[in-house]
């Protein structure tokens, strides 16, 4: 590899090659940050059956150090001069058992090297490292979270990496065990030789993993997951055949230094060049990923502005897709020179597609603070956004299969949308799939197509459980009249169902909140059987109101009898405005909530209720104000909430029991 200016100068003269060379001078020794470190055991300790990851990820991040070195000398000319022709080396060496990965990018300095070698500074760190302790194969995971360099421990037992910084006289040396921590030191006079620039990684490879140095294997592993990668990948050395012996073919194909990737833009190639698998191997090497692409969307924007665009949406949810930052991962190019993943080319509810954008028009000098307000970025993203869109719906009408496990993997995310983008919530409502009363997958448009004579609203009940919606005493009046409800489960249908939005004119409307009234339409027969037996149990609601209103006290804000209940005794509600039961829920674990007290509504025909009156007539007070607690701390477990008091609540309900059994 040739070198910069700064390789010039006698090895001996170099301030490193000084230091290493001085009996005085010892190497550093760090610990591994404590993820690091659980990580690397499990790297070291666990058999993983696609280690293939390791070279695929120390491809990448080759590419990546090319791609930085490229953006830094578009500022810089001089970092680039003296070697401008950037390219990725592997070379394996069967009599040392070492695979060396090298390449001429920007390379590391000393305080580079303790960041990224020796601590994750990322969000989640700790719950990846516990899932991918559960997982039988991590290796997608790997790819995932963006920790590849510690993948090499799966197959080596001591790593050694020298690097130099562009433009920097300084080589260091970093090499670790994958036990404890690692050592540090300024490289010696012949490392410093030998890499003039950019980052040199020699994996010492376990005897289980010495396939690796037979060439078919890493041609395999290119052809695989790397051959799209923008810079050469050289392959040079000697191989070694599975027997150990080098074999005469091999041997002299690998001598002479070749490459093995096909270094082009895929996105750039026309789509009648293409197949399926070319797009597969893309996805794989520009997303880091193993599974197959859901949906690969693929064109050329031409007329104001000229780019390409290569997006997918994966076929399984990424384990970042929850992180705080919420940030779309595309990578923006100009011109094929890498610029940046942070260009926020598509909102963050659509943060789940990965891909490339490359453009014609934008100024290869464009900063990251140009980015958040150039007018060319910002009507790209609304195109492209709107092209997602399109691409999902075409989808969602031919391919049901696929889509639904697109909506699967991420329709909690595409609902941000409704609440951060106005302008998108006629298409993102005509996507959206859910589960209700009637079944799962529904669409509002069929739910529209099925709504009832008289019904005029689309009824819903927000939760965190499935089944306990399903079962919740809120449903009871609707199921009498056959209406269907959404069972929204997910957090964000608690804030965009508060905005209070519509679809063909029709509004949303919860069932935990406000008045309810389906007195306009039809009872379903059996219901209207039951309705029609005369009932003999009427209660005084006025009376019944003003006994529980006065056991309660503060708990509530008020005390109704309920149009929603058919069946059971009680349940609680939230007022006409403000926030819904569930949103205020979420808000309360946020310390946001506004502590607004729910109401209580009453089953005036329940048969508990009408204890209370009883009680309440008889003058028994204490009775009356344990059954009218009794129905309220009833109403909070069936949302999902603990009583205030537990305890209380168990002596309550000891008495109560106790009073009804027979006495000896």
């Amino acid at each position: 590899m040739s070198t910069d200016t700064q390789s010039d100068a006698p090895a001996e003269s170099r301030p490193e090659a000084a230091a290493a060379s001085s009996p005085e001078f010892r190497a550093e020794v760090h610990s591994f940050q404590a993820e690091v470190a659980e990580l690397l055991h499990l790297m070291v300790h666990s058999v993983y059956s696609e280690t293939d990851v390791f070279l695929r990820e120390l491809i990448s991040n080759a590419s990546d150090a090319c791609d930085r070195l490229r953006w830094e000398a578009i500022a810089r000319p001089e970092l680039l001069a003296d070697d401008p022709g950037l390219t990725i080396r592997l070379r394996p060496d069967s009599a040392a058992g070492t695979l060396t990965v090298s390449d001429n990018g920007v390379g590391m300095d000393r305080q580079e090297l303790v960041d990224n070698l020796g601590t994750i500074a990322r969000s989640g760190t700790r719950a990846f490292v516990g899932k991918l302790a559960e997982a039988k194969d991590g290796s997608g995971l790997i790819g995932q979270f963006g920790v590849g360099f510690y993948a090499a421990f799966m197959v080596a037992d001591r790593i050694e990496v020298t690097s130099r910084r562009a433009g920097s006289p300084e080589t260091w040396m970093w090499r670790s065990t994958g036990a404890n921590g690692f050592e540090l030191e300024p490289a010696d006079a012949a490392g410093a030789a030998r890499v003039g620039r950019g980052t040199e990684i020699v994996l010492h490879l376990k005897e289980d993993a010495k396939k690796y140095l037979q060439v078919h294997e890493i041609e395999r592993v290119v052809h695989a997951y790397s051959d799209h990668i923008q810079f050469p990948i050289i392959l040079v050395g000697a191989g070694e055949t599975s027997t150990g012996e080098t074999a005469g073919d091999e041997a002299e194909s690998a001598a002479t230094p070749r490459q093995i990737n096909t270094a082009s833009a895929v996105w750039q190639r026309s789509k009648s060049e293409l197949k399926p698998d070319d797009y597969t191997q893309a996805y794989r090497s520009i997303c880091g990923a193993f599974d197959e692409p859901a949906v690969t969307l693929h064109y050329r924007a031409e007329g104001r502005q000229s780019y390409a665009v290569l997006l997918f949406v994966p076929s399984s949810s990424m384990f970042d897709l929850y992180d705080p930052a919420r940030k779309s991962h595309l990578k923006l190019y100009v011109r094929r020179v890498y610029i940046t993943d942070d260009a926020v080319l598509l909102p963050s509810w659509l943060r789940f597609v990965r891909g490339v954008v490359d453009s014609e028009d934008l100024p290869l000098n464009l900063s990251r603070e140009m980015l958040q307000n150039n007018p060319q970025v910002a009507a790209m993203r609304k195109a492209i956004t709107g092209k997602v869109l399109s691409e999902l719906e075409s989808v969602a009408t031919k391919d049901a299969e696929t889509f639904a496990t697109v909506w699967e993997s991420f329709g909690a995310v595409i609902k941000e949308g409704l609440y951060e983008e106005p302008d998108r919530r006629e298409q993102i409502l005509g996507l959206a799939r859910f589960t209700s009363t009637t079944g799962t997958g529904r669409t509002l448009a069929q739910y529209v197509a099925d709504l009832k004579e008289n019904q005029t609203e689309i009824y819903y009940l927000a939760g965190d459980d499935l089944d306990r919606l399903k079962a919740n005493p809120k449903l009871e009046a609707a199921r009498a009249r056959g209406i269907e409800v959404l069972l929204l489960t997910d957090p964000v249908d608690a804030l965009w169902t508060s905005l209070r939005i519509d679809f063909k004119g029709k509004g949303f409307k919860s069932l935990s909140q406000g008045e309810v009234d389906f007195s306009l339409v039809p009872l379903a027969e059996v219901a209207k059987a039951e309705s029609e037996t005369p009932d003999d149990k009427a209660v005084d609601e006025a009376a019944v109101i003003a006994a529980v209103k006065l056991a309660l006290g503060e708990r509530v804000s008020d005390v109704k009898a309920s149009q929603r209940l058919t069946d059971s005794a009680a349940c609680l509600v939230a007022g006409g405005f403000g926030p819904d039961r569930e949103l205020e829920r979420l808000l309360a674990k946020q310390n946001r909530g506004s502590g607004t007290k729910p109401i209580l509504e009453l089953n005036m025909r329940h048969a508990l209720v009408g204890a209370v009156a009883q009680e309440s007539g008889a003058g028994h007070a204490e009775e009356a104000v344990d059954l009218a607690l009794l129905l309220f701390e009833q109403a909070q477990i069936l949302d999902g909430e603990l009583p205030d008091d537990p305890a209380a609540f168990a002596r309550r309900l000891n008495r109560l029991v106790t009073r009804g059994l027979p006495t000896s």
